[in-house]
């Protein structure tokens, strides 16, 4: 994919690594069309950005990730790249997390995902990317975070098979995992308190990383041991 001219529609972009994603993308050429569930904060990164279309969404609500899909190729003529970059996290052992914040957890992170990307795939032609922000969790679970993740393990295990599906139509699957970075991210969970961390990674290494891997032909993202963000070819 050349990223200068690329459609590249950015779900969560009012998040910290949302609006330094379609920066980078801004600043290297693309067409960025940005979705997110508050107005004002989108209307911030169209004032930094003018003329980048913009569409609200609601994580709870599938048909309106969907229509976030339609209305970008609508706009931008086309898709090249959907990438989605929002999330929730909570904290807390298996037995002091309720159920409703469980659901909240799938329905924000694997659910609405997977309902941008299911659109995506009727509008993508070949050559195009869906890509997704999963985090090392979705391979390497961890206590006290149970729920959270199991939301990111189900979104990474459908990504996994939606790529052999979609490797028939030319159509790309990332899948970015990195670890903990520096976002604020933890300090904005939706029930528990962060466990002490080490430093979080930078996050504009990783969006460089992602731009890099939708640019070329990367399937996974990850973080190395030196902390810095790897782009794998081939997702194992």
């Amino acid at each position: 994919m050349d990223i200068n001219g690329a459609r590249v529609l950015v779900a969560g972009a009012t998040g910290a690594l949302g609006a330094a994603l379609t920066s980078e993308l801004v600043r290297q050429g693309a067409r960025p069309a940005i979705a997110g569930r508050d107005r004002s904060r989108l209307s911030r990164i169209t004032g930094a950005h003018p003329g980048v279309p913009t569409v609200l969404f609601d994580a709870y609500d599938p048909a309106s990730c969907a229509r976030a899909v339609r209305v970008a190729a609508g706009e931008l003529g086309g898709l090249d790249a959907v990438v989605t970059a929002f999330g929730a996290v909570a904290f807390g052992t298996a037995d002091k997390v309720g159920d409703e914040v469980a659901e909240h957890l799938m329905a924000v992170n694997f659910l609405a995902p997977a309902a941008f990307f299911r659109a995506a795939l009727d509008v993508l032609t070949e050559g195009s990317v869906i890509a997704a922000l999963t985090g090392v969790v979705a391979e390497r679970p961890q206590p006290g975070m149970a729920d959270y993740s199991a939301s990111k393990a189900a979104l990474g295990a459908w990504l996994d098979a939606v790529r052999r599906e979609a490797r028939a139509n030319g159509i790309r699957v990332l899948d970015i995992r990195p670890g903990h970075l520096n976002t604020g991210f933890a300090d904005r969970a939706v029930a528990g308190t962060a466990p002490p961390m080490p430093p979080g990674g930078d996050p504009d290494r990783l969006v460089g990383a992602v731009v890099t891997a939708l640019a070329t032909d990367g399937e996974r993202v990850r973080t190395a041991p030196d902390g810095e963000p790897v782009v794998e070819r081939r997702a194992r």
